[in-house]
């Protein structure tokens, strides 16, 4: 078999494609997706996310494909698709478990299954395996077998690429994993690490983002804290830092699809065995308060320079979830923009990695291409490096006298502000 691969990738987004692309170096693969716009796209060698130039396609023995009867003749299937939660903030599993019976339908003897979506422990046994058992009516680990190996993608990170960041990688048996380890380590040169069970690897992959989630949700807090204590919170972390076990995080809206999802994952887990979490939820709950913490704060110093709100103007710069990438997804910029308008407070949206027809149609935010103003407040929420200023002087020209500048990174923290602008920060 090692010699003889067939690699399915089911679900080309941020995970799938470049995993697909780099097994394709070596082997035959065949990237399906439901999707029949992606799919179309990406026989041309077009990635709509940005991440993947067209370079990346060449010399790679690879098919795009949306039929299902196009992936049946492969011996190793590896799934990647989305695993949200639902406005319950309750694991959404519909796309993961439809993957999951599509393989099922196509599964054979001898073949392999390895989950990379990220999922509460147990999941992967406890919901796939039976899927796959039922859709294929062949016996687990006897007939095929399912390996889990969590994604550690970045999107936007062009150094930390999938070759170079260890894989977790897990099995349901010892056979099973020297089996997937040989797979990876052909395109995974950082090396690989072994976990006892996939229970264990699935866990580790939940607590990387909830880890962060958490770190940040405290530097939100103290800098909600320091605001009403009057200190520089930028001051402060760069005093603190000097020392060497400081460890450095920033306050900043958390979003995305893993870092502001993750954790809902595990607590989810936690209360079915009957453990409320604490922390995890605290820190969840304070990132969540954010937008509206940054709305409040302009409409003060609105209201303390004596303007009508409905008379104000606002300019949002960005609104995915994190700097040089597309996605959207459960961007908390949007938050903030609804947060501002609640307050009757007029909002351009400036963003130019988004499509702006998908942002009309899904939030019904109508993008503007060059901000007009005057303005009385300019929100720097995301700093894609194709949008970013030098120095706030840059935003003189679009704001009025004594405008408001919230810096949500604090990008230019360190720099002259202009007397003419009220700079404000987390």
């Amino acid at each position: 078999m090692s010699q003889n691969r067939k690699i399915a990738v089911v679900g080309l987004g941020y995970v799938g494609l470049p995993l697909a692309l780099a097994f394709a170096e070596k082997h035959e693969v065949v990237g399906y997706d439901i999707n029949a716009d992606r799919v179309a796209a990406l026989k041309q060698k077009q990635d709509g996310n940005n991440e993947l130039a067209e370079e990346n396609f060449q010399n790679k023995d690879i098919e795009f494909s949306t039929e299902l009867s196009d992936i049946a003749s492969c011996n190793f299937y590896i799934i990647a698709v989305p695993t949200p939660v639902d406005v319950h903030k309750v694991p959404e599993l519909q796309m993961l478990k439809a993957a999951t019976k599509a393989v099922g339908s196509v599964l054979k003897t001898g073949d392999y299954v390895i989950f990379e979506s990220t999922v509460y422990p147990g999941c992967t046994e406890e919901v796939c395996v039976p899927l796959l058992i039922q859709e294929s009516q062949l016996a687990y680990k006897k007939d095929f077998k399912v390996a889990y190996s969590p994604e550690r993608i970045n999107p936007g990170d062009t150094k930390n690429t999938i070759d170079k960041i260890v894989k977790i990688v897990s099995a349901c048996d010892e056979e099973a994993l020297a089996v997937v380890s040989r797979f990876y380590s052909d395109v995974i040169t950082a090396g690989l690490h072994q976990a006892s069970s996939m229970k264990v690897a699935e866990a580790a992959k939940i607590i990387e983002n909830t880890q962060r989630d958490v770190n940040i949700a405290f530097m939100n807090e103290i800098a909600m804290i320091f605001d009403k204590l009057e200190i520089n919170t930028h001051e402060v972390l760069a005093a603190a830092s000097t020392k060497w076990n400081f460890m450095n995080f920033y306050p900043g809206l958390v979003g995305g699809h893993c870092i502001g999802i993750d954790p809902y994952y595990l607590t989810y887990k936690a209360k079915q065995v009957g453990y409320e979490p604490e922390v995890v939820l605290s820190g969840r709950r304070v990132n969540n308060n954010i937008a509206p913490f940054i709305a409040q704060k302009i409409v003060k110093n609105l209201l303390q320079q004596n303007k009508k709100l409905s008379d104000c103007t606002t300019l949002v710069r960005g609104i995915t979830y994190k700097e040089n990438v597309p996605d959207t997804r459960n961007s908390k910029v949007l938050d903030l923009i609804k947060e501002l308008k609640e307050y009757q407070i007029q909002v351009d949206v400036q963003d130019p990695l988004v499509n702006k027809e998908q942002v009309s149609d899904s939030m019904g935010l109508d993008l503007i291409d060059q901000p007009s103003g005057p303005y009385d407040v300019v929100v720097i929420a995301v700093s894609h490096k194709v949008m970013k200023m030098d120095s706030l002087q840059d935003y003189l020209p679009i704001l009025k006298e004594g405008a408001i500048v919230f810096d949500v990174r604090s990008t230019f923290a360190n720099s002259d502000i202009p007397e003419s602008i009220t700079y404000l920060s987390l």
